[in-house]
């Protein structure tokens, strides 16, 4: 029981100091200009780009296979989909002076809700890891703490411009981290987790991630400011995204 309570613990640590560092990017902007905006948001939807395809995705072939990731791809943009018009729907409610300001927190929830969905197969890893080598399961933790940041920080980026509180967003952000926990939780108590099931997670997180920076963090950039900057600030992210992919 002492080493299922540890992996528990270091499953809901690394979710939450990774994605709550990068949501500390929320503590930073400060009434910012548009087109530092416009690129905040770019760099992010880099940064997802590159954490998707160059690292989730890989890995969830890697595991499961071409079908099995590719079917969870699909059913992770069904169920953002659905979220989305969810969330559309419900903040119809509000006036309509406060719909400009909605639509960029309405992107950090989706935001987060994918993240969410991303950390919970990272937990089962951590769990899974411990059950093998208690060695094995902290150093992944610590990986995987640092492999969130970058997801923290485009989670974060929306919700602030989006006038969300600073304590707020850095709460969302911690928030998103625990399903890390509680997939180390599931991952330790099963043992050997059927990588069937981890890929299709994996390409669960991956499809929702996707249509997120598609279609709400691509298009809110281009609202806020069109020009050549913005559209480097996503090569940049997408460079970034990749080093840090390849580097942990």
């Amino acid at each position: 029981m002492d080493e299922l309570l540890f992996s528990c613990v270091m499953g809901t640590a690394a979710g939450i100091l990774g994605t709550g560092l990068g949501g500390i990017i929320g503590f930073v902007l400060n009434n910012p200009g548009r087109r530092f905006l416009s690129t905040l948001l770019n760099f992010s939807a880099g940064l997802m780009i590159a954490v998707v395809c160059f690292d989730l995705l890989p890995e969830a072939f890697e595991i499961g296979g071409f079908g099995v990731s590719i079917g969870g791809v699909c059913l992770g943009v069904v169920m953002i989909i659905a979220c989305d018009e969810a969330i559309t729907s419900w903040r119809s409610d509000f006036k309509r002076n406060a719909a400009s300001i909605s639509q960029y927190i309405k992107t950090g929830i989706l935001l987060g809700i994918g993240i969410a969905l991303h950390n919970f197969p990272e937990g089962l890893a951590i769990g899974s890891g411990f059950t093998a080598m208690e060695s094995y399961g902290v150093g992944l933790s610590l990986v995987i703490a640092f492999h969130d940041v970058p997801e923290g920080i485009a989670m974060a980026a929306p919700m602030r411009i989006g006038g969300m509180g600073r304590w707020k967003v850095f709460l969302a952000a911690v928030i998103a981290g625990v399903p890390t926990g509680i997939g180390a939780l599931v991952g330790y108590l099963l043992g050997e987790i059927s990588p069937y099931f981890i890929s299709l997670c994996l390409g669960f997180a991956g499809g929702a991630m996707l249509y997120i920076t598609c279609l709400e963090l691509i298009p809110r950039s281009r609202d806020l400011y069109r020009g050549r900057i913005p559209g480097l600030g996503l090569i940049m992210g997408v460079i970034t995204g990749i080093l840090v992919s390849s580097l942990l």
